[in-house]
C-alpha cells in the first residue's frame, strides 16, 4: 500500500476539496472568489517585486519578506486547523500506513492549493529581483524550490504537534487570536510602511544581512549571493536551507510515528484537574464574599454573577473573541499613533471607548440561556442586582487596563501634566458607556450566534445598529460636561493648575452616571423579560 500511498493521497485531496465545493453554490462561489481574489494579489506582488529589479536594496526586501511568508506558514494551523482536512492525520491512524511514506505523501498533497499558489509567485518574483547571470538562476531554481518545502514541511510540522490541542475544544478557542494576531500585523505593517516611506529601503540592510542566515530565507539569500559572485557563501546558504527541510520532515515524522501509535489522552483528565475544575479559585471565593459584606445586595448574588461573566470572557468563544480584539485594538491604536509620532494623549480614551462597549447587549452573550437568569428576576430590585454585578466584573478588567495604556501612552508621548486629566476623561467616559449600555440592552437586545463568524442573528442588524451606534452617540452626550471641563482646562491660563481635579471629577461622575443609568434601566429590564428572551433566543 505505501508504494503507491503519493498518488493516492494526492487524488484523495483532489477529492476532498471538489466535494466540498459540491456541497453548496454558496461555498463554491466564495471559494471560486478567494481564489480569484488570491490569484490576482498574487500576480501583483510578482509584478512589483520584479520591478524591484537593479535596484540596490532589492535583496533587503525579499529576504524579509520570505522570513515573514514562513512565519506566516507556521502560525495559519494553530489559527485555522479546520481550514484544510489533511492538517489532521488522526484520521488516517487506523490504517497500515507507515510514517515516512505517509510524510512524503502529505508533503506532495500539501502543494496543493491557493495558499501554495500564493507562496510560489511570491517566491519566483523574489529570485527575479535579486538574479543575475545563468549561475544564480540555477539557484533560483533550487532556491524557490527548498524555500516552499520549508514553508509547507514547516506548516505541516506545527500541524502535527499540535493536533491533539487543534481538534478539541479548547484548541478550536484559539482560532479568536486570529483577530488579535491581524490587528497587530495590520498595525505593524502600517508603521513599518510608513518608516519605509521616511527613510527608504536602506533601513533594512541590517535585519537582511541576518534573516539571510535563516531559512528559508536563507534559500532566497543565497540566490543574491551567486548574482554578487560569492558562491561558496550561495552553496552555504542553501544548505542551510536543505537542512532545515531534512530537520523539519524528521521532527514531522516523529510527531506522526507518536500520534499513530500512542493513545488519545486528551479528553481523559486527570483526577487533579478535575479536582481543581470543581474547586473554586481565588477570584470565585472573593467574589461572593466582596457582595455580601461591601456591596449591600443580595448574598452572594453579585459574587455569583460576576463569576459568571467572567466565565463567558475566559471560555465562550465568541465573548473572548470580542475581548480579545477590544484589548488590542485598545492598545495598538494608541501606542502605535505615539510611536509613530502623530498620536495625541487623548488617543488613550480609545481603550475605555473599545472596552465599554462590551457592556452593550449583555444579555444577548446569554442566547437561549438567558431564561435561568430570567427565573431569577422577580422585581427591579433583582434586575438593578443583576446589571450591577456584570457593570463590575466589566470594571474588574477596564479600570486597570485603562488605566495601564494611558499611562503607556504619556510614557511614549512625554506629556506628564496631562495624565490627570485623561484618565478622569476616561473613567468618565466608561462610566458613560456602563451606562448606556445597560439600557440599551433592556432597550435594544439582540442574539449572538453561537455557530459560523456572525455576531448578529439574521434579521436584526438594526437592533444591533441602534444599540452601539446610539448608545455611544449617548455616552458621548453624557461625557459632555467633563469633555466641556478638560477643554476650558487647556484654553485657561490658569486651567494648567487645577487640570489634576479632572481625575477624582471625571471618576466621580463615571461612578454617579454609571449609578444613574443602572437605576434607569433597572425596572425596563424587569418589565420587557418576555420580549428580551424571545429576541437573544433567536440565534
Amino acid at each position: 500500500m505505501t508504494a503507491d500511498l503519493t498518488p493516492v493521497v494526492v487524488r484523495l485531496k483532489l477529492s476532498l476539496l471538489r466535494n466540498g465545493l459540491r456541497q453548496s453554490g454558496g461555498r463554491r462561489a466564495a471559494y471560486i472568489a478567494s481564489a480569484v481574489a488570491v490569484l490576482l494579489f498574487s500576480v501583483l506582488q510578482l509584478l512589483g517585486l520584479i520591478a524591484l529589479r537593479g535596484d540596490e536594496h532589492a535583496g533587503s526586501v525579499v529576504v524579509p519578506l520570505v522570513a515573514v511568508l514562513a512565519a506566516g506558514w507556521a502560525v495559519m494551523p494553530l489559527f485555522f486547523p479546520g481550514g484544510d482536512e489533511t492538517l489532521d492525520p488522526t484520521r488516517l491512524v487506523m490504517l497500515p500506513l507507515r510514517p515516512r511514506p505517509l510524510v512524503r505523501a502529505l508533503l506532495v498533497a500539501s502543494l496543493i492549493g491557493i495558499g501554495t499558489v500564493f507562496t510560489l509567485c511570491l517566491l519566483v518574483g523574489s529570485v527575479v529581483s535579486v538574479a543575475h547571470g545563468g549561475t544564480a538562476y540555477v539557484f533560483s531554481v533550487l532556491g524557490v524550490l527548498l524555500a516552499l518545502l520549508v514553508c509547507v514541511a514547516l506548516a505541516r510540522a506545527v500541524a502535527v504537534a499540535n493536533i491533539r490541542l487543534l481538534t478539541s475544544r479548547k484548541g478550536r478557542d484559539l482560532a479568536v487570536l486570529s483577530g488579535l494576531v491581524i490587528a497587530v500585523g495590520a498595525q505593524v505593517v502600517n508603521f513599518g510602511a510608513q518608516r519605509l516611506g521616511s527613510g527608504g529601503l536602506g533601513q533594512l540592510d541590517g535585519p537582511a544581512n541576518v534573516l539571510k542566515w535563516v531559512p528559508p530565507a536563507s534559500a532566497i539569500g543565497a540566490v543574491d549571493s551567486a548574482s554578487e559572485g560569492s558562491y561558496g557563501v550561495a552553496v552555504l546558504q542553501l544548505a542551510l536551507s536543505a537542512a532545515a527541510l531534512a530537520g523539519l520532515l524528521a521532527l514531522w515524522s516523529r510527531h506522526l510515528t507518536r500520534l499513530m501509535t500512542s493513545p488519545d489522552g486528551s479528553t481523559l483528565p486527570s483526577a487533579q484537574g478535575a479536582a481543581r475544575e470543581r474547586g473554586s479559585t481565588g477570584l470565585a471565593r472573593l467574589l461572593p464574599s466582596l457582595s455580601a459584606k461591601s456591596l449591600g445586595g443580595t448574598p452572594s448574588r453579585t459574587g455569583t454573577v460576576m463569576e459568571r461573566s467572567l466565565r463567558y470572557v475566559w471560555r465562550d468563544p465568541k465573548t473572548k473573541a470580542a475581548w480579545v480584539t477590544s484589548l488590542a485594538i485598545g492598545l495598538i491604536v494608541p501606542v502605535f499613533n505615539a510611536l509613530q509620532g502623530t498620536g495625541s494623549i487623548y488617543f488613550a480614551c480609545f481603550a475605555a471607548g473599545m472596552l465599554g462597549v462590551q457592556m452593550y447587549n449583555q444579555f444577548g452573550q446569554d442566547t437561549s440561556a438567558f431564561w435561568m437568569v430570567a427565573t431569577t428576576i422577580s422585581s427591579p430590585r433583582d434586575a438593578y442586582v443583576e446589571l450591577r454585578a456584570r457593570a463590575l466584573a466589566l470594571l474588574v478588567i477596564t479600570l486597570p487596563y485603562a488605566t495601564v495604556v494611558t499611562v503607556v501612552t504619556t510614557a511614549l508621548i512625554g506629556d506628564w501634566p496631562k495624565l490627570p486629566e485623561v484618565l478622569g476623561v476616561s473613567f468618565a467616559l466608561l462610566g458613560a458607556m456602563l451606562a448606556t449600555g445597560a439600557w440599551t440592552s433592556a432597550r435594544f437586545p439582540y442574539s449572538i450566534p453561537q455557530e459560523g463568524y456572525k455576531n448578529v442573528a439574521p434579521g436584526q442588524s438594526g437592533l444591533a445598529a441602534a444599540a452601539v451606534v446610539g448608545g455611544m452617540v449617548s455616552a458621548a452626550l453624557l461625557c459632555a460636561p467633563v469633555i466641556a471641563l478638560t477643554i476650558w482646562a487647556n484654553l485657561s491660563a490658569d486651567g494648567d493648575e487645577w487640570s489634576w481635579v479632572l481625575l477624582p471629577v471625571g471618576a466621580v461622575y463615571g461612578a454617579a452616571v454609571t449609578w444613574a443609568g443602572l437605576r434607569l434601566a433597572a425596572p425596563r429590564t424587569a418589565r420587557r423579560l418576555p420580549e428580551i428572551l424571545t429576541a437573544v433566543s433567536k440565534g
